[in-house]
């Protein structure tokens, strides 16, 4: 009686055992075979600083900012016009002002004070220097010297009374509410992305403790909220000039 043949196992063929290996066709690594990487966003990401995976900085996008414009040139004619939206605002803060303790909304206006503010900003720029982001330290800077260039002019421009003071003038926009969203956005832009929700949080009860308080009017605040939108966006130039820096630094000196 003839045997049926043993089947043999299967022998791993010797190019078998090269697919597998990194940058090889089909071997689902994110690498190509011939060193370029691999047409997804994740393989073309350059490196940021330091040798980390390069990210998007936390800025508003175009859109908002344009948006922002928008909101502050309507606010600023309404408010020159005496329209009535202003009329609005000001049987708002009637409403509004002094409805919670006094020592209460004092303390939240106070941390949009400069004495408050730019020494939390100070400390994330000198840490940022000494990590290397000197160029994001340097930007972070000047956004913060661009506000009260901006506010100053605007607030003798439309010489707007104050809630309580109505004799006094040059209440809009909101100084207090500009330096502290510049300074407590730069702060977590320098430090960490995580801090973003804590710099929204101390913008908003800044602003909240200048309406209660009866030191701005709401439209003052939210003036400076979209004034300073723009400002926000000094990461991207970061980036770029980082980006610039590095390039020329990498590149070789021609004889």
């Amino acid at each position: 009686m003839r045997e049926t043949p043993r089947a043999e196992p299967p022998q791993p063929r010797p190019h078998r055992a090269f697919a597998h290996t990194t940058g090889a066709l089909g071997s689902g690594t994110p690498h190509r075979s011939d060193g370029r990487p691999p047409h997804t966003p994740r393989g073309a990401r350059q490196p940021g600083p330091g040798d980390r995976p390069g990210t998007t900085p936390p800025v508003p996008g175009r859109s908002a900012v344009f948006w922002a414009i928008v909101a502050f040139s309507v606010v600023t004619w309404q408010v020159l016009v005496h329209g009535p939206l202003a009329g609005l605002d000001e049987r708002l803060s009637r409403a509004l002002v002094d409805t919670v303790p006094r020592g209460l909304s004092e303390a939240a206006s106070d941390l949009g004070d400069m004495a408050v503010a730019l020494p939390v900003l100070g400390c994330a720029m000198a840490y940022a220097a000494w990590r290397g982001r000197r160029a994001a330290a340097l930007c972070a800077g000047l956004a913060m010297a661009l506000v009260p260039l901006l506010v100053v002019p605007l607030k003798i421009w439309t010489a707007r009374p104050g809630p309580l003071e109505p004799w006094a003038a040059g209440y809009f926009p909101s100084g207090h509410t500009a330096t502290a969203m510049v300074a407590y956005f730069g702060a977590a832009s320098l430090l960490s992305r995580r801090l973003l929700p804590v710099a929204a949080v101390l913008t908003a009860v800044t602003a909240t403790g200048l309406v209660l308080r009866g030191f701005h009017w709401p439209l003052d605040v939210l003036a400076s909220v979209a004034l300073c939108l723009p400002l926000l966006r000094w990461p991207l130039f970061a980036a770029r000039y980082g980006r610039a820096a590095r390039t020329r630094t990498d590149e070789p000196e021609h004889p």
